[in-house]
């Protein structure tokens, strides 16, 4: 182990000096856990990663609790997050109905979720590319009316489970359809951690050509073939500044199987501090947090880093994020 549990920062030319976490432990990792975790656990879970430094905190979704279960204590949880300041708190709302809810708990944040394949959008919203951008039409419309920011992820960017290899034309087709409904970010996925880094700068470099700017893409890779991490510094190098991942490598996805966890936030900060990028993330923090959760999952943490930096993971902690 390194001296206190950090890299040597050495710089690299052409990367950005600071990037901000978009965490997603809370929705997208949590979602795809078989057993439903209690809110009360949830809350703790969400305020221990902002203890960690993390500002930008995916708490959960408002969509029918048939669909994904896992997070069908939206409206509970919620109000259980009123004390955190200074955190944006985005929650994914799939139509109208999940906006209404979500705005009568108080959110400033959306996210749309659409996909790039015809076939996950069948499995994942039930209707075709062009209708699931048309329910989300007047979501965006709505939330840009009240002030509320919104983000558009899109699925399926870099292959499908059914459809094979994704052309990357297609890709910039549906995001800048997604883009032009008025979306002020665009988090491109790899749902099942297929990409490579020259693929990703190809499809950033297109998007650019289509005039969406580099500014406004997030990514949101997984971990299915270990390329997470290399395709992240593609798209640092690219000039991106938005990383999505998840404390502990938590989660998949619960409509394509393939789909193994995602970019572990600790991996990801450990990185990044070895490159001298800021972060503001707490890496010793972080790291208990995942340890801790672990404990109330029943097994140990699939992250490296969290691995690495704590080889004896304890059971749960009784001590409050507040004592």
């Amino acid at each position: 182990m390194m001296p206190e549990g950090l890299p040597m920062a050495v710089p690299m030319e052409n990367l950005p000096s600071r990037v901000r976490i978009h965490e997603v432990g809370a929705r997208d990792g949590l979602q795809n856990e078989k057993t439903v975790v209690p809110t009360e656990v949830k809350a703790e879970f969400i305020h221990r990663l902002a203890d960690a430094g993390l500002t930008t905190i995916e708490a959960t979704s408002f969509v029918r609790p048939e669909w994904v279960p896992q997070l069908s204590d939206a409206e509970r949880l919620f109000p259980l997050l009123s004390d955190l300041e200074g955190v944006a708190l985005p929650v994914l709302v799939p139509n109208e109905c999940g906006l209404e809810r979500a705005l009568a708990h108080g959110a400033r944040g959306i996210a749309v979720f659409g996909s790039a394949t015809e076939t996950f959008a069948r499995r994942n919203l039930n209707r075709s590319v062009d209708e699931s951008l048309a329910m989300f039409e007047p979501v965006v419309a709505r939330a840009r009316a009240d002030k509320i920011a919104v983000r558009g992820y899109l699925s399926m960017c870099f292959g499908d489970p059914w459809e094979g290899r994704v052309p990357v034309p297609q890709v910039v087709g549906v995001a800048r359809r997604l883009m032009d409904l008025g979306c002020d970010e665009l988090s491109l996925g790899d749902t099942i951690g297929v990409a490579t880094p020259g693929h990703v700068r190809a499809l950033l470099a297109a998007l650019n050509e289509e005039g969406v700017p580099t500014s406004a893409i997030g990514v949101h890779f997984h971990d299915t073939y270990g390329q997470a991490l290399a395709n992240t510094l593609a798209a640092l190098q690219h000039g991106v500044t938005v990383v999505d991942a998840s404390a502990g490598g938590l989660g998949g996805c619960p409509y394509a199987k393939s789909a193994t966890g995602n970019l572990a936030t600790e991996d990801l900060v450990w990185m990044l501090d070895g490159l001298g990028i800021e972060t503001g993330v707490d890496l010793g923090l972080l790291t208990a947090t995942s340890v801790w959760l672990a404990g109330h999952l029943g097994r140990p943490s699939p992250s490296r880093t969290v691995s690495a930096l704590s080889p004896n993971a304890v059971s749960p902690s009784t001590v409050s994020h507040k004592e």
